[in-house]
């Protein structure tokens, strides 16, 4: 099976960290693509990676204008993010990816490690709401989940709609309130990803827009995650869930 590892970058002087770390999955069957949304700065770091991913330039537009253009250019049959100032550690694909066969889980989430911006890790975040009814109430009132620890099976994405373009900065929490009326979010209790924390981060940069949007979007999802919550599978049914994938053969 084939996971497509999508890196939106923007003016990021860390890609080429992001990159590396990308093409040295210890899982081979990757494709890395990395999507230009109209930067001006740092593109020469990408020159020694050119011949090894799939490079995609567009005018700006934000994360995720990026992220569903990578989907579109993607032939995998999972889907991954990865952030342009994180790390993927070397066994994240591999692991991650067998760990949602065995369980036949379509989508699944995982620990991260926190970094400074020189790469030192300071810290690290594990999940404790593991189960489906756990991660539907703790989105009703906040994002707990590292996008970039995300695994998603690629069909699912893109028939829930891909990321919503309208929000700037929350677009990842509307995705998984989404998808998590749809089918579990499995937990792989596993560190997979470095999360650096740096002051031109988006989120400290924007933190208020990025409230107001988590605002709209708890708005967006109270009617039905009230319904997931009273109704259970009955309500899922009415919500309309995504059809089974047929399996592939293994390429």
């Amino acid at each position: 099976m084939k996971v497509s590892i999508i890196i939106p970058f923007y003016n990021c002087p860390y890609v080429d960290q992001a990159v590396k770390s990308a093409l040295n999955q210890t899982y081979p069957n990757i494709e890395v693509i990395v999507v230009n949304d109209g930067s001006t700065q740092h593109t020469e770091k990408l020159s020694p990676y050119l011949s090894r991913i799939k490079y995609i330039q567009k005018p700006n537009g934000g994360t995720a204008t990026a992220l569903n253009a990578g989907i579109d250019a993607a032939t995998g049959d999972y889907f991954a993010w990865l952030s342009s100032d994180d790390l993927f550690l070397p066994n994240k694909t591999a692991s991650q990816l067998a760990f949602m066969r065995n369980s036949n889980a379509r989508l699944s989430y995982t620990g991260f490690k926190f970094m400074d911006s020189n790469g030192s890790v300071t810290s690290e975040m594990r999940y404790r709401d593991t189960t489906w009814q756990g991660m539907v109430d703790t989105l009703a009132v906040r994002c707990p989940i590292n996008g970039c620890t995300v695994m998603a099976d690629m069909d699912l994405i893109r028939q829930a709609g891909k990321f919503d373009e309208s929000l700037r900065y929350t677009h990842d929490y509307d995705m998984w309130c989404k998808l998590s009326l749809l089918v579990p979010m499995k937990y792989m209790d596993l560190l997979t990803v470095q999360y650096r924390v740096h002051d031109n981060m988006g989120t400290k940069k924007h933190h208020s827009e990025l409230l107001a949007e988590a605002e709209q979007v708890k708005n967006r999802y109270k009617q039905p995650f009230s319904l997931f919550n009273e109704n259970g599978a009955a309500a899922r049914r009415k919500l309309g869930s995504i059809p089974l994938r047929k399996k592939r053969k293994p390429l």
